[in-house]
């Protein structure tokens, strides 16, 4: 699959920066969703490189104030708007979307393709999403892509922490508010409220299970409990009580109380051991979950 020049590298040399971090997630059939973070505290002015044109759209969460935000649409500028961080700016790819970028900036972006819209649309059986509503240029308060996006930062800032499933959660959230919220999508099935069959919740523990690494995609869930990605998403937290992701959290620190135990193990090793990219990464989750240290559980078990 060809890499759209919406995220990633391509991305980034639109702003005139070399390396960016970008995230990509697969977790909707044949699309991909990612987000890219690009930042400069010194940027040379320039207008953005124009991106291909396509039928996808960019969300972009400001991470600090943007004053006098100048963009163009199809060659027409939109009205100057003060971007404050925290809001939302919306461009559609198929409208040659331009900006001035003459003072320091920081920003993530969410690259969302009309085929995942329509994957979502079909997934709950309502009519595809037509044109997002939006004002060219202007910024939006919207809490729930704040709150998701600034989730992201940890996982660009430790790559290696986050795990498959948790960018999943984040990105199958985002583009599925966004087709919500500005897409006015509808879904024409009652919701979901029984949750999953005891198999499939079984099923799905048990794969959890066997990958404490955090390598198993939503997708792969979805599909061994034989739904769509949406679908298992919902019922997995109406059966369970919590995400995926975060039930995977909580199965990592139960199989480390248990390796403490053990005090041949080292902390480095009990970490590694239970899927956790390090010592620092596994003190953090254990410590927020079990009220304390592992090392100071450690102590506790020998008293």
């Amino acid at each position: 699959m060809p890499q759209s020049g919406a995220y990633g590298k391509q991305f980034g040399q639109n702003f005139g920066l070399e390396d960016v971090p970008v995230i990509v997630t697969r977790v909707l059939r044949k699309t991909e969703i990612a987000v890219t973070e690009v930042r400069s505290e010194n940027p040379q002015p320039r207008l953005t490189d124009a991106i291909p044109r396509e039928d996808a759209f960019l969300i972009g969460l400001q991470l600090r104030d943007f004053p006098r935000h100048e963009y163009w649409e199809d060659g027409r500028q939109a009205p100057v708007y003060d971007l404050r961080a925290g809001e939302c700016t919306f461009y559609d790819l198929k409208r040659d979307p331009i900006a001035n970028i003459d003072k320091p900036y920081h920003s993530i972006h969410f690259y969302i393709p009309r085929v995942a819209l329509n994957a979502i649309a079909d997934d709950v059986n309502a009519p595809r999403v037509g044109e997002l509503e939006y004002r060219p240029g202007a910024g939006v308060a919207d809490n729930t892509i704040l709150c998701l996006g600034q989730s992201m930062l940890a996982a660009f800032a430790h790559p290696e922490r986050a795990s498959r499933l948790f960018v999943d959660h984040v990105t199958l959230a985002v583009a599925t508010h966004v087709a919500q919220t500005y897409g006015s999508l509808r879904p024409t099935v009652r919701p979901l409220r029984g949750g999953l069959a005891p198999w499939q919740a079984e099923r799905a523990k048990e794969i959890l299970s066997a990958n404490l690494d955090g390598s198993v995609t939503l997708k792969d869930l979805a599909e061994e409990c034989g739904l769509s990605v949406s679908h298992f998403a919902r019922g997995f937290r109406v059966s369970v009580g919590i995400a995926p992701h975060k039930w995977l959290l909580e199965r990592r620190v139960a199989h480390a109380t248990c390796l403490l135990a053990n005090r041949q193990m080292s902390l480095p090793d009990v970490a590694l051991a239970c899927g956790f990219a390090d010592q620092s990464h596994f003190t953090r989750v254990f410590s927020r979950v079990m009220g304390a240290p592992p090392g100071v559980w450690r102590r506790c078990l020998q008293d």
